[in-house]
């Protein structure tokens, strides 16, 4: 009897051969291409005539930095030749199945805003700002980055947490009024944290309790929060403003000597506690995701609910700490509104900050780290709007607000790249 030799792989049937098919997007090329037609599109319909100012230092830096000045055009045609070659070699990187590395992304994203700039301050008669810029962005990006990682420690237990909006509102609310009350900033800070918890308790209530849809629940407690404190706002803050809406603010304290280092001292080391927290927070919740039992368990439940359940994990238990821990974190960013950014609080006064978090989390790929950076690019966005206005920019201020919006879009729906939300996001767990 002979032995029957088995097929070589190249001859056996394509439906029993296993495939391995790697799709790559070109939306990142042509948000790329999209890119440099708007910078050249300024460039040919405003050219602008003059030399830009770019002043790197402030008052009391240890070491002053003088100021540089380019010619605006010649920079602004640079950088669209520039940016017109990475678009073009994205666009090659595609035809050849192969993905855009994420530093391409970076240097065009860099050479698209200094010939933006250039352009803006050309012929204006001030110093475009770079320390302010700087400094502002990481102010406009506090409230985000808080919400941002509270977005991403409950989408890792399995929860969207849409309410993020309503967390920070709620938290600015309560900061302002505990603290007016108190005069303390500290107790208003505390209320605050106590505040985003029990936003992220009536979250769980219906998400995993009663097992609502995540996403309508999140909506609704949006639109609560911004109705009470609407009304409140109205009836009792307005009329009475010095007993329940003057807080105290965090003051400002200096980190000796990195407050004086050029460029970015100003900006990260001449901040108020909230700040300072914000830095400690983010390596702390990274370090809790991914090197303690903790995270172990939450990163579980977030993916495999089952199999969680099956070695013994309290599934609903581990979701129900985890978006109270991130409603206390949420709640932190809710107080930098009332008491840090303004001292009273005022009706929306979060003007969707929470949505744009929730964009910094995708954009992130659920990830501390990654979402913070997000987070600081769109308050980068906003703070372009000051910027702009010094140097006299021709673009309307309009459009400058809606800048931080524009960014979102384009980050969530181009540049993301391949990304995956935890498995279970979104899925109430029935335990059978």
């Amino acid at each position: 009897m002979s032995a029957t030799t088995a097929p070589a792989p190249s001859e056996r049937p394509v439906s029993e051969q296993l495939r391995h098919v790697a799709v790559v997007s070109k939306k990142f090329a042509v948000v790329l291409t999209a890119m440099t037609g708007v910078l050249l599109a300024i460039c040919l319909l405003a050219a602008r005539e003059g030399d830009t100012n770019f002043r790197f230092s402030s008052p009391g830096d240890l070491i002053t930095i003088p100021a540089v000045t380019v010619p605006g055009m010649t920079v602004a045609w640079i950088a669209v030749v520039l940016m017109a070659g990475l678009a073009v070699l994205s666009w090659v990187l595609w035809r050849a199945g192969r993905r855009t590395p994420w530093y391409i992304a970076a240097v065009f994203g860099v050479l698209f805003l200094a010939g933006f700039l250039a352009w803006a301050g050309a012929g204006s008669a001030s110093d475009f700002p770079v320390v302010r810029l700087i400094s502002s962005s990481v102010l406009l990006a506090v409230p985000i980055v808080f919400g941002a990682l509270g977005g991403a420690i409950g989408e890792r237990a399995g929860v969207v947490n849409i309410a993020i909006e309503g967390q920070l509102l709620a938290s600015a609310f309560v900061a302002a009024v505990v603290g007016t009350m108190t005069g303390s900033p500290w107790a208003g800070l505390v209320a605050a944290l106590l505040a985003g918890a029990l936003v992220g308790l009536v979250l769980g209530a219906f998400t995993i309790t009663y097992r609502v849809n995540q996403v309508i629940v999140g909506v609704v407690l949006n639109v609560l929060v911004l109705g009470l404190t609407s009304f409140v706002y109205s009836q009792v803050l307005v009329p009475q403003a010095d007993l329940y809406n003057s807080t105290t603010l965090f003051p400002k304290v200096a980190v000796p000597l990195l407050a004086h280092i050029p460029i970015v001292g100003p900006a990260l080391f001449d901040q108020s506690v909230i700040v300072y927290l914000m830095y400690v927070t983010v390596p702390t919740v990274w370090f809790a995701m991914y090197r303690t039992r903790w995270g172990l368990r939450l990163r579980a439940v977030g993916e495999h609910p089952l199999a969680a359940d099956t070695v013994g994990i309290k599934v609903e238990r581990v979701r129900y700490r985890a978006l109270m821990v991130a409603g206390a974190i949420v709640g932190m960013g809710g107080a930098y509104y009332t008491l840090v950014s303004v001292s009273s609080f005022g009706k929306n006064m979060t003007a969707g900050a929470g949505f744009i978090a929730l964009a910094a989390v995708i954009f992130g790929k659920w990830d501390p780290i990654k979402a913070t950076l997000a987070a600081l690019l769109f308050g980068f966005a906003s703070a372009l709007e000051g910027g702009m206005s010094v140097v006299g920019s021709p673009v309307p201020s309009q459009f400058m607000l809606m800048l931080p919006y524009v960014v979102t879009l384009l980050a969530v729906a181009g540049l993301v790249g391949r990304s995956r939300a935890p498995a279970a996001s979104g899925v109430a767990y029935v335990k059978e």
